[in-house]
């Protein structure tokens, strides 16, 4: 992406002064799907000055602007942003050049995981955050380029540092959504076939979403995985994605114990740990971790 300073040069146009995560993002995805743009931002466009296929977007009231009273507005009432539009109208020829193996699947996720927040929070509709401590949103580390009071900071030289951080960020979510559509399919075809109330998997790869999403994965309440550090780990499964709570949490007497003392308490040999919340537990070997299952679940649905 590089900017430039007269409007006729340029066939990105948005707006400039204060920099947001909105038309940030949206300039970082123009510059992965179109490669190598030349963007000018200004306060004024010169209509007559645009080149015949320019974009221009978060200002000009025109198509991927959202500024006037007719802005659009999703079924779940978050309303678009520049980056949404662009998205909506650009993603899935993006994500078909991106070579996505479910194209649908992995454009809803981006909009679910990342572009409706940005687009809620752009539009005023800020997320009600209790913690005790500063949370920040991705929208409030974009406005962290801005240029900072006293520094010799330019507009330009942070926005395009920003967006360097908006396309790293564009890139890996691409990397985890593939991911997660390829592990979805994997997922679905053993829940499907799974009667036992537990998912064990040959390997480690995402699966809390699909379980959580589909009625097949309704019975389960464990997921049993070769664990990246070595040996097994046994996790809880939620109740639903909105309720966090586990549907069977380990014991009450394993919470916070590892190696000896949980051996002892547990009678099982070879298990390492029990986090404190109970919904994590690891083992030395795959036979350890079968003990604890058979240990842990309600005696009618180990046969």
């Amino acid at each position: 992406m590089k900017l430039v300073t007269k409007i006729d040069d340029a066939k990105y146009i948005t707006h400039n002064g204060t920099m947001h995560a909105d038309e940030v993002f949206a300039t970082a995805f123009l510059d992965l799907y179109k490669g190598d743009i030349e963007v000018i931002r200004t306060s004024v466009v010169e209509t007559e000055k645009l080149q015949p296929d320019a974009i221009v977007y978060d200002i000009g009231r025109g198509k991927f602007d959202h500024h006037g009273q007719d802005a659009e507005v999703r079924e779940n009432g978050i309303k678009y942003s520049s980056f949404g539009l662009l998205f909506r109208e650009f993603g899935k020829d993006f994500l078909k050049k991106r070579n996505m193996d479910d194209v649908e699947e992995a454009f809803t996720m981006i909009e679910k995981e990342l572009i409706e927040g940005i687009d809620a929070i752009d539009n005023g509709m800020f997320p009600e955050i209790t913690a005790p401590y500063k949370v920040k949103t991705i929208s409030d580390v974009i406005k962290l380029f801005n240029p900072s009071y006293g520094s010799r900071q330019t507009e330009s030289e942070q926005f395009i540092k920003a967006v360097d951080l908006a396309k790293t960020i564009l890139e890996e979510l691409l990397m985890n959504v593939s991911g997660k559509v390829k592990a979805k399919k994997i997922v679905l075809e053993k829940i499907k076939k799974e009667k036992k109330d537990y998912l064990e998997l040959e390997e480690f790869l995402p699966y809390e979403e699909t379980i959580l999403k589909e009625e097949a994965g309704n019975h389960l309440l464990f997921v049993m995985y070769p664990s990246n550090r070595g040996g097994y780990g046994i996790k809880t499964i939620k109740k639903s994605l909105e309720d966090k709570t586990d549907r069977l949490p380990f014991p009450e007497s394993w919470a916070g114990l590892e190696k000896e003392e949980l051996e002892k308490v547990s009678g099982i040999k070879d298990i390492e740990f029990c986090h404190t919340g109970r919904f994590l537990v690891t083992c030395k070997t795959k036979e350890a971790a079968y003990q604890v299952l058979d240990k842990v679940l309600p005696k009618e649905n180990k046969e």
